[in-house]
């Protein structure tokens, strides 16, 4: 296996789990994100398990929502603040 393949499967794993940790601390279900993302259930579950891509629209609405970065969504950094 390929160092950028791990990486890859590492990082993705670390974004998954960060958007359902941000979901929880909230007290929030995956409905309550699926409605405000306008999709339905079963479509959130598989953003957060990473069987499915999630959109670029849906990645600023969640880092909007959360008050925070995409590049703290996705893992590229550590700080929850957004960018001034």
């Amino acid at each position: 296996m390929q160092l950028s393949h791990i990486l890859q499967c590492r990082w993705g794993e670390f974004m998954y789990q960060r958007l359902k940790d941000l979901r929880e601390d909230r007290d929030l279900n995956q409905q309550a994100l699926a409605d405000f993302l306008n999709v339905n259930q079963t479509t959130y579950s598989r953003y957060e398990s990473g069987v499915l891509d999630i959109p670029s629209v849906s990645l600023i609405k969640l880092a909007q929502f959360y008050k925070t970065s995409i590049d703290y969504l996705v893992g590229l950094t550590d700080n929850r603040h957004p960018y001034p």
